[in-house]
């Protein structure tokens, strides 16, 4: 028997172990690949509603500070931001929502409620209680949220960056 009749024990070996040896590297090489390039192409979602709790939590007629966190994922990296606003109800039913972040810098603002404003320590600007500039060298109003009440629960719209 020559061997040009087929191929020889040699030959047979060595294509059955790079065959297996093949199908074994794609069962555990593929979902590895998956799992270390999957955080990449994942998208999140950039806006959300917030609940800030029961309305009747907030005194009528005195800016309330809330606070929440929120957590972002980008790649692996894993962040975790707090976030604060002010709830201003007007009424048992009329309310608005402020960022408690100034619209000069990102400072952050404080309610004194022996001025009636809000006060940004960095650069001295004011704002009045409707989130209205006052003074100082703040561009334009505290940003103001969307907001929604259900089942008696206030609700912000977030939208992040």
């Amino acid at each position: 028997m020559s061997e040009s009749d087929g191929i020889n024990r040699r030959q047979f070996v060595t294509v059955v172990v790079t065959v297996v040896g093949t199908i074994m590297a794609a069962f555990v090489g593929l979902p590895a690949i998956g799992y270390l390039i999957s955080p990449a192409t994942k998208v999140q979602e950039k806006d959300e509603w917030i609940p800030l709790g029961p309305l009747e939590n907030y005194p009528v007629g005195e800016p309330t500070l809330f606070t929440f966190t929120r957590t972002t994922v980008n790649g692996w990296e894993k962040t975790a931001n707090s976030y604060g606003v002010y709830v201003m109800r007007y009424t048992e039913e009329k309310h608005k929502v402020f960022s408690n972040m100034c619209t000069h810098l990102s400072c952050r603002v404080n309610w004194k409620a022996d001025l009636s404003e809000y006060i940004c320590p960095c650069h001295d600007g004011h704002f009045n209680i409707d989130g209205q500039v006052v003074d100082g060298p703040p561009p334009r109003p505290l940003d103001e949220y969307e907001t929604k009440l259900e089942a008696g629960i206030l609700y912000i719209h977030y939208v992040g960056a």
